[in-house]
């Protein structure tokens, strides 16, 4: 194939796409509303990112302003023969303590919403056919979530120094960063069973209790008079109507449904 027929193939290809593909109506507003919303992620990024440095910063400045400097000179020539040597800043084991804690109450604040951010839809989905109920569970998971989160953090707050950081901070360096990491499996644990159990719970919501698992028809109302009230298996019901118009039936004399009329001349 040549370049001019190719060429023309394409030029054919092209003038029928225009030809058959229309355009959207809503085709702008859709891009703007792309648009908006990669700008909005990126300002929320920023956002997220901005908060992250001033937490650090702020327990870095906690750390410094309960942490006493130790002006003390220690006299000992050591192994380089660099002579006296400063022993710099001491900080108390309660302080290492204190800021662990903070730590953990921020992970369970901060990280709650943001996993249920992402999630929202999720849940939506789910309950779909029951939204009032998909958000009372959703309320009270998040209650059970805290709850958890803040009898963790009571287990395991220290008031005593124990002997082992007495001997080595390391120590206390090693059970602070483990308390980090039990609540942090613990919240990846939660919303890992959560996500398995919401389809579940969402089909078990959406179906009656029938063995064919089908959904429970609403209750079907015709004639208007009122709903059916709640009946067992098994009942039968008896409903009597007015009629349209009466009928005439067959051996029934006509003049007890009309009068008789007189006969023309």
């Amino acid at each position: 194939m040549s370049a001019v027929d190719l060429e023309r193939r394409l030029f054919e290809a092209f003038a029928d796409a225009r030809a058959t593909v229309q355009d959207s109506p809503d085709l702008f507003a859709r891009v703007s509303r792309s648009l908006q919303d990669s700008i909005d992620r990126r300002r929320w990024r920023w956002k997220l990112a901005g908060w992250l440095t001033f937490f650090i910063a702020a327990n870095a400045a906690l750390a410094l302003g309960l942490a006493a400097l130790d002006t003390s000179v220690n006299h000992t020539v050591n192994q380089t023969g660099t002579g006296p040597q400063s022993k710099g800043f001491n900080m108390s084991w309660w302080v290492i303590e204190l800021i662990t804690n903070i730590v953990l109450v921020a992970l369970a604040v901060g990280l709650g919403p943001f996993i249920k951010r992402f999630g929202r839809s999720y849940a939506a989905d789910v309950f779909r056919a029951n939204p009032r109920t998909g958000k009372s569970y959703l309320v009270l998971t998040d209650v059970a979530y805290y709850l958890i989160f803040t009898s963790f953090v009571l287990f395991t707050v220290t008031f005593v120094q124990p002997r082992k950081w007495q001997m080595s901070t390391g120590a206390q360096l090693k059970d602070e960063v483990a308390r980090i990491g039990g609540i942090l499996l613990i919240m990846g644990i939660l919303h890992a069973a959560n996500v398995v159990a919401l389809p579940i719970i969402g089909g078990l919501l959406s179906t009656n209790n029938h063995p064919g698992g089908r959904a429970t028809p609403p209750p079907s109302n015709p004639s208007g008079f009122g709903a059916n009230p709640p009946l067992g298996a098994g009942t039968w019901i008896l409903r009597i109507e007015p009629s349209a118009e009466p009928t005439v039936e067959s051996g029934t004399p006509p003049d007890e449904f009309e009068e008789p009329h007189e006969p023309t001349r």
